[in-house]
């Protein structure tokens, strides 16, 4: 499933390509993401735990840069990981890229997530959702450590939005699968909308 995401920081973009360098400090951007093992050049192990209502996925897992571009601004990020309880799996390949704009940096988002076991029992437009949810999360989190890093901050003292908790993410996620239905039964068919 592909998601895509775009979001505007404050910062110039080289300040904000120097940040997106350090790849443990963007992944504790996302919430229930904690990289802590460097296992090599641009590859690390870690965590990722998310909550909804009664079921919690406990993930371990690797990162890995497959492609740097300081020219183009771009980041090519491969990360695949296993329920600790034996669940299900999670797949991941995400690309970002940076451009100048108006108020500072565009950071542009695409990720083709393949989720399968507990998780893929949600279905592509909760779990579509769920995961909107988190970037938009993890968008508020990387201008916050921008921000502090601008002020000479300590970046990693600024708090996280919210961790991944199940009912907050459940109520968003929802609110947003109720909107595309509104707009599919509602409005005018416009396939932007859908």
């Amino acid at each position: 499933m592909e998601i895509t995401n775009q979001f505007e920081v404050d910062q110039a973009i080289d300040m904000v390509w120097d940040f997106f360098g350090d790849i443990p400090a963007v992944a504790s951007c996302l919430p229930g993401t904690d990289l802590t093992d460097e296992l090599g050049d641009d590859h690390y192990g870690g965590t990722v735990a998310i909550g909804l209502g009664p079921v919690k996925l406990d993930f371990d897992g690797e990162a890995k840069i497959l492609e740097r571009n300081e020219e183009s601004k771009t980041i090519k990020v491969d990360a695949s990981g296993a329920d600790k309880k034996g669940r299900g799996q999670a797949a991941m390949l995400l690309d970002a890229s940076l451009e100048s704009s108006g108020r500072g940096t565009t950071v542009n988002v695409t990720m083709d997530l393949n989720i399968s076991g507990a998780a893929a029992q949600y279905g592509r437009g909760l779990v579509g959702d769920i995961t909107s949810v988190l970037l938009d999360d993890f968008a508020v989190n990387v201008q916050n450590r921008l921000q502090a890093i601008s002020e000479g901050r300590d970046p990693s003292q600024v708090q996280n939005v919210q961790a991944a908790s199940g009912l907050a993410i459940g109520l968003r996620a929802a609110r947003m699968a109720l909107a595309r239905v509104f707009r599919r039964f509602f409005l005018p068919y416009n396939p932007e909308l859908v």
